[in-house]
């Protein structure tokens, strides 16, 4: 694939979808992000980019913030490139034992006999459940952080980095550029595996139904949901009040919107933090659609 400008390929690839995209306005609308940032304490970045005009909106569009565990999706993305491409199998077994557990290893420390689990539990693990040694496990057949690094420059995004491995990577020190993405980017790479065409229509179907099953979702992008839309997505939480959802929302009878949220730098709660997510997510699902 040749390079171009981001952006540039952010407006093109979501020309499939929709008419018209390459010709639409990337606008920045403050209310009703600046108050939602005022009300989390903190630094908060917004994409929503709508996927039937093109329009993309949001708040510190360009900026970086921490990823944590947002990477993961992405990770998973990678594997699911090299299935498409016969460099993996999802059926592979990947033996591990309690030496590769971290803190919050909620479904790979129930497997962690040496047997351990096959790349596509993994894939399951990691992003439905966070599970943080399953992460690791999976960067380790992509070729650590800098294979992952790779793989979002083939995808035309000069932003997203992953430098380390967990948990060293949710530090998220303000100003470390290490481990981050920018709204933009991360709203660009979702569009691009689970709408576009960086993935088969299998492996587009496998990763959305992986991120359809996130659980860690419900106080942030999947808070007060209607009942006829459907979400998939993926979280992150981190040092200095990091508080991450990235996905995609299926509202009944309409196109996707894809929602980029970070916000990072805040003393507030974790209820708080996570209020302004849902916040993000309610003022996204009433966007014009």
């Amino acid at each position: 694939m040749q390079r171009r400008d981001f952006h540039r390929f952010a407006l093109l690839s979501c020309g499939a979808l929709a008419p018209g995209w390459a010709a639409a306005a990337t606008t920045t609308e403050p209310p009703p992000w600046q108050a939602i940032e005022a009300s989390s304490q903190g630094r908060l970045g917004v994409a929503v980019l709508n996927t039937h005009s093109g329009r993309l909106t949001g708040h510190r569009l360009d900026e970086r913030f921490p990823m944590c565990s947002t990477f993961k999706w992405l990770a998973a993305a990678h594997v699911l490139q090299r299935v498409d491409q016969g460099l993996e199998q999802l059926e592979r077994q990947i033996p591990f034992g309690p030496e590769a557990l971290l803190h919050w290893s909620p479904v790979t420390e129930r497997h962690a006999d040496g047997n351990g689990m096959t790349l596509a539990a993994l894939c399951h693990a990691a992003i439905t459940e966070s599970d943080n040694a399953a992460a690791n496990l999976i960067l380790h057949t992509l070729g650590g952080p800098k294979g992952l690094t790779q793989f979002a420059r083939q995808l035309d995004d000069p932003v997203t980095r992953l430098d380390r491995w967990e948990p060293e990577l949710n530090e998220a020190t303000p100003g470390d550029a290490r481990d981050t993405s920018s709204p933009r980017a991360m709203a660009g790479l979702l569009q691009r595996c689970v709408l576009g065409d960086a993935l088969s229509a299998r492996s587009r179907a496998q990763l959305t139904q992986w991120l359809r099953g996130t659980r860690t979702n419900t106080a942030r992008l999947a808070a007060q949901m209607p009942a006829d839309w459907r979400v998939g997505s993926k979280t992150g939480t981190g040092g200095h009040g990091t508080t991450n959802d990235v996905g995609i929302y299926w509202p009944a009878g309409h196109a996707p919107l894809v929602v980029a949220a970070f916000l990072t730098e805040s003393a507030a709660s974790l209820q708080t933090r996570e209020a302004a997510l849902a916040q993000v997510a309610h003022a996204a699902r009433n966007s014009p659609l």
